[in-house]
């Protein structure tokens, strides 16, 4: 069940939407639904493709990259997408685009927050609209979204030539400032009042979305989200693992 709603934040006056009546909770999706990160998702991929052997050493390389894209994203957030998706240039679009729905049920489903299902049942109770605000790709996102009845998706595509992804985005990273555009867009496209709506993040780079609505929640906050939440009212909420809380009998 979802947390009593704590002070609202102040709505910027470019957000606001008059003679609506629809509300919506929007929602990240890495770190917020998912314990996940775009990385993740990647792997997930090179493992369905290459031999155990292969795996194994391309892993070992990955990994050193890591370390280098963990420093950009403290950095800039959206500039690291826009790096990070160059790694599925050549990488064939039929073959990665089928595995999605694999990758939600056997890498996705095991790491939701079983918490965050129960917050979308209860705005789906409350006729609110659920709306995904992610960083990930469109095409990985989608049977999500499709599970969970999510009205839209704000998130980025891959670019397609060839039968092959050539690793630029069709459009902006979706982060940070972006996020925050998208749901205006969407909320004044949608007849969504954004006074009224919820968002939900994780990281201090989700706070530009979460001072668009009137009910931000943080969501197993980083540091810097964690001072803003708690000095600004906010609630904050810490979510479980489904695998772990399964493990733990709980």
């Amino acid at each position: 069940m979802m947390s009593p709603v704590g002070n609202a934040s102040k709505v910027p006056d470019h957000a606001r939407v008059t003679r609506v009546s629809k509300v919506a909770a929007f929602f990240d999706v890495d770190g917020t639904l998912v314990d996940s990160t775009i990385a993740h998702y990647f792997r997930y991929f090179m493992f369905r493709r290459l031999p155990p052997w292969r795996a194994r050493l391309w892993y070992a390389g990955f990994l050193v990259r890591c370390g280098y894209y963990m420093a950009l994203d403290r950095v800039d957030r959206g500039r690291l997408n826009v790096v990070f998706y160059r790694n599925y240039a050549e990488l064939p679009v039929d073959e990665i685009t089928s595995q999605a729905a694999d990758c939600y049920r056997e890498f996705i489903v095991p790491r939701r927050f079983v918490e965050a299902w129960d917050s979308i049942d209860e705005h789906r109770r409350r006729d609110h609209e659920i709306v995904l605000v992610t960083g990930s790709i469109d095409f990985i996102i989608a049977p999500l979204a499709t599970a969970i009845g999510a009205s839209g998706v704000l998130a980025a595509g891959l670019e397609q030539r060839n039968g092959r992804f050539t690793g630029e985005l069709t459009g902006p990273p979706v982060g940070a400032e972006e996020k925050a555009r998208q749901m205006s867009q969407y909320a004044a496209a949608n007849g969504i009042d954004l006074a009224q709506s919820h968002a939900y993040g994780d990281s201090s780079a989700d706070l530009p979305m979460l001072e668009t609505v009137g009910f931000p929640h943080a969501v197993n906050p980083d540091r810097k989200l964690t001072a803003t939440a708690r000095l600004r009212g906010w609630p904050i909420h810490y979510w479980r693992v489904a695998a772990h809380a399964a493990r733990n009998g709980r």
